[in-house]
């Protein structure tokens, strides 16, 4: 039940998206001009500035991230679906999973983009080791999402959810953002330090489950509350 649930919420998005793309098309947009932006400020003369990559990459699956979050809920808000799915017979933190999952396939496919983007705009040989960099990006993602989708469930009906969601959010996922920048600067040295990009992904994928655990927890007090 709880995995069919999160499956439906999930497809439900999905469906949502494919026929209007306003959120896909609204975060890509975003996220490019947030990497040409800085690619700008971080490039000089042909030469990037010396492990910039790493950090504009998480700053812009970041900030990208953000502003999915708050389009997401915007629209469950307006046609007043979110309490529609907490009145159905379902568990809610299956629910919560569903539109976790949705934040998930929605960055990842902003990723596909920003990686090659980041790679050229800044000389970094990003795709020397796909594997780790997949599993970085995977266990952050999800790490962020995790968090993301619950303060943005709790702010749904708040009216000044723009401002109090970056607010609440980024100090939560600093552990994630920097795990990530960390990881990916290991990748991005000559040679990469496979070790130490395997001890970060390691320290993502157990904050995963931290945060995962609390979340599933506390989602349906929250939302009753």
């Amino acid at each position: 039940m709880f995995v069919k649930t999160a499956l439906l919420v999930l497809k439900k998005d999905f469906a949502i998206e494919v026929r209007s793309r306003e959120i896909l098309y609204t975060t890509l947009l975003f996220a490019l001009s947030c990497v040409l932006v800085f690619s700008i400020a971080f490039v000089k003369e042909g030469e990037p500035l010396l492990d910039a990559a790493a950090g504009i990459l998480w700053i812009a699956v970041e900030f990208a991230g953000t502003l999915a979050l708050g389009k997401t809920f915007e629209r469950e808000r307006y046609a007043e679906t979110l309490r529609a799915l907490l009145l159905a017979p379902a568990p809610r933190a299956a629910i919560y999973a569903g539109k976790m999952l949705g934040i998930v396939l929605l960055l990842s496919v902003a990723e596909v983009l920003l990686v090659p983007l980041v790679a050229l705009l800044f000389h970094a040989p990003l795709l020397a080791h796909p594997a780790l960099l997949v599993a970085l990006l995977a266990a952050g993602t999800i790490g962020f999402a995790i968090v993301g989708t619950l303060f943005a469930a709790m702010l749904v009906r708040v009216r000044s959810r723009d401002v109090m969601l970056p607010i609440l959010l980024y100090p939560m996922t600093v552990p994630v953002m920097i795990a990530g920048v960390r990881g990916t600067s290991a990748l991005l040295q000559s040679p990469a330090d496979v070790a130490s990009a395997g001890m970060w992904i390691g320290l993502l994928a157990s904050l995963d489950v931290v945060f995962l655990t609390i979340a599933l927890w506390t989602f349906e007090p929250l939302m009753t509350e």
